[in-house]
């Protein structure tokens, strides 16, 4: 299980992504800025049908995480 994460520590590691996106380019995008395993852990775990239209989109999935 992992320890939930704050979602504007996530926006940290999304800076630059181009919205919307797609859970693969938020994984990717977070990858590249050096995200922790938790925090990569936690974007693995949003909905693959979903694109992402803003930060607020991301962060509002990632505080539906159970």
């Amino acid at each position: 299980m992992t320890n939930k994460v704050n979602p504007i520590q996530v926006q940290k590691y999304l800076k630059g992504i181009d919205y919307p996106a797609s859970k693969d380019d938020l994984i990717k995008c977070a990858e590249e800025h050096g995200a922790d395993d938790n925090i990569q852990s936690t974007l693995k775990q949003l909905s693959d049908k979903k694109k992402f239209e803003t930060p607020a989109d991301v962060s509002k999935a990632i505080g539906e995480i159970e």
